[in-house]
């Protein structure tokens, strides 16, 4: 191609890109491909962006230096001292190797282009897959030029260097250097030494160059441990670390514990006795593989690298709970500490918040408010179960695992007991450990002890919970309100509990919402965030299980209080319930509580004293 040719496609690009908002100057192209490490399988030219990427030599050499690439696909290069590479192979690149050392670097280009070193030296530069081209190096061999007739090279073409690192430690930058070179007025010239070189970064290495190895031992920064729920091949990431699952393990459940050891320069160990050991009677193996069999002992032992290996924990006894310390060591270095529960079958059934049932309804009707009150799952119940095993744990007792039924204390009164809605795990601190249950009220009030059962499916083992009260009761018709004082201060804290009643006394259910209210208490301000002073109490809430609900008030602080006797008025107006409540309580400052009347009846019983001794005072004057 002539270099008329060129100029006018290289002027053609450029204004079609300046038309399309494109055109950039001296841009650093992306690299996409990964560099592998030491160790590893080395790279492939032609995997990494023509003019977009740098690659090295990762193959050891076995005699007295490196060798530099001699095929297009970069595979017979080697490196000397090379001891840790990073998994990128663009601009951005980090290496570790020993001072003196060689490395081997290679790209694919089709232009000119240059080596580049702020320490070091380049040799043996060439261009494997074309002929024709020029190397010139500046007089300290930190820069290596290569130039093509036309400054352009078709098809792209593998181009080589190696380069001796400094005797001095330290870090240096290696960069490879593409594109065309173009004079003021536009024009391609061909790149020299002495007045430019191309100019587009292609590729960029900071290579750290260290006296000694820190490889060889074990490194706990460049290593990877996690619990996890089957065997895998765990590999150590410096951008990913690993994290244990969240999972929790069910009875006859086995508990993994991936590992990859590595050196300081992310790199495989030499073979060494891998130990593992758990307490509490924890039955381990240990394996190379990701598929490993229970063990049957709480020690295992291993000869391996450390590479993507395996443990495998599993209970000592079926149904029996346990929490175990698994401790893993490499040729006696600690390397891994996990401390495992294994939860056990189901042992106990704790019934709680207990609610009261409206009358003539089903098991599986009513109670989403009061569950959410409580709970905060929105769902039907009178009742919650939450099953643990012998330890105490928490156990999730799912559909798979058996089945709940009532017990005892099931008749007219509570003709039915069920389990609606089940548990989906066995966090203790999630609201998703409670099952949801309720039971069935006949048409009168009343109440009877219950019970209820889990039968575990494959066992066949039943638990039973401790009795609890069923009641049944109708809806509120009438309430009361009570105030916990007769007499408050300024500033004192206010307790009003509502009463609400069914048509017969009975406490009233707490099935059913409150509904609309309104409060009026003079002096008095409500600090619950369910009640307002103008709104009244949450419409859509309802009471505790015996028909009652307690709201907090402040005495007197937001307006100064004056003191008194006053009456209040709470109303519930949606269900219509009763008249309203009239609750009464006075009110005192705290300073001199003394009121004009008890001033006045001070003077009248002062007068009537005098009044006395003056009498008595003329009755003996008479006498004398």
């Amino acid at each position: 191609m002539s270099k008329t040719t060129l100029r006018k496609r290289i002027a053609l690009t450029a204004t079609t890109a300046l038309f399309a908002g494109m055109l950039t100057v001296a841009s650093a192209p992306v690299a996409s491909a990964s560099h592998p490490n030491v160790g590893g399988t080395q790279a492939a030219a032609t995997i990494g962006q023509v003019d977009a990427s740098l690659f090295m030599a990762i193959n050891a050499s076995t005699g007295t230096t490196a060798a530099v690439v001699t095929a297009a696909d970069g595979t017979t290069g080697t490196q000397k001292g090379l001891l840790n590479k990073d998994s990128s192979s663009g601009t951005a690149q980090t290496a570790t190797m020993l001072v003196g050392g060689q490395l081997s670097f290679y790209a694919t280009i089709t232009t000119s282009a240059a080596f580049t070193a702020t320490g070091g030296s380049f040799d043996l530069v060439d261009v494997i897959t074309n002929t024709g081209e020029t190397v010139a190096y500046n007089s300290t061999n930190t820069t290596a030029l290569v130039t093509f007739a036309n400054d352009q090279v078709s098809p792209a073409s593998t181009i080589a260097a190696r380069w001796t690192a400094p005797t001095t430690a330290g870090t240096y930058t290696v960069n490879l250097l593409t594109g065309f070179v173009l004079n003021s007025s536009g024009v391609p010239v061909a790149p020299t030494l002495s007045t430019s070189i191309p100019t587009t970064l292609s590729g960029s290495v900071l290579v750290t160059v260290v006296a000694t190895s820190a490889g060889g031992t074990y490194s706990a920064s460049r290593s990877a441990c996690k619990v996890d729920t089957v065997g895998a091949a765990l590999a150590y990431s410096s951008s990913t670390p690993a994290v244990d699952t969240t999972a929790i393990f069910a009875d006859g459940e086995s508990a993994y514990i991936q590992y990859d050891l590595n050196d300081a320069y992310t790199q495989n160990l030499s073979t060494g006795s891998v130990t593992v050991t758990a307490t509490n009677g924890g039955l381990v193996n240990a394996s190379t593989a990701t598929s490993l069999v229970a063990g049957t002992t709480s020690t295992a032992i291993l000869s391996t690298d450390g590479t993507s290996d395996n443990v495998r924990l599993s209970q000592p006894t079926s149904g029996a709970p346990l929490t175990t310390t698994v401790t893993i060591s490499f040729n006696g270095t600690t390397v891994c500490t996990k401390t495992i529960t294994i939860r056990g079958e189901v042992a106990k059934l704790t019934v709680a918040n207990l609610a009261t049932q409206a009358l003539s309804a089903a098991s599986t009707a009513n109670g989403s408010q009061w569950m959410y009150q409580q709970t905060g799952i929105y769902t039907a119940g009178q009742f919650t179960v939450v099953a643990t095993d012998s330890a105490g744990n928490a156990v999730d007792t799912n559909s798979t695992l058996g089945s709940y039924a009532a017990n005892s204390g099931t008749g007219v009164q509570i003709p039915a007991i069920t389990v609606n809605t089940r548990s989906s795990t066995s966090n203790a601190s999630s609201a998703l450990v409670y099952n949801f249950g309720g039971f069935t009220c006949g048409s009168s009030a009343g109440q009877s002890s219950v019970s209820i059962k889990f039968t575990t499916t494959a066992t066949g083992k039943v638990v039973t919970s401790d009795p609890f009260v069923a009641r049944c009761a109708d809806t509120a018709s009438t309430y009361t309100v009570s105030l916990d004082k007769a007499a408050y201060t300024q500033g004192d804290v206010a307790k009003a509990t509502v009463q609400f009643l069914d048509s017969k006394g009975n406490k009233a259910n707490n099935m059913v919402a409150i509904g609309a209210n309104s409060w009026t208490l003079p002096y008095m301000t409500a600090v619950d965030s369910s009640i307002t002073s103008t709104t009244g109490a949450s419409t859509t809430s309802v009471t505790k299980a015996d028909g009652s609900v307690t709201y907090t008030f402040v005495v007197g602080t937001t307006t100064a209080a004056v003191a008194g006797a006053y009456s209040g008025v709470v109303t519930f107006t949606a269900p219509a319930l009763g008249t309203p409540a009239a609750p009464t309580y006075k009110l005192s400052t705290g300073g001199d509580t003394t009121t004009n009347a008890d001033v006045l009846k001070s003077i009248v019983a002062l007068i009537a004293s005098i009044n006395k001794q003056i009498q008595a005072l003329q009755k003996l004057i008479l006498r004398r």
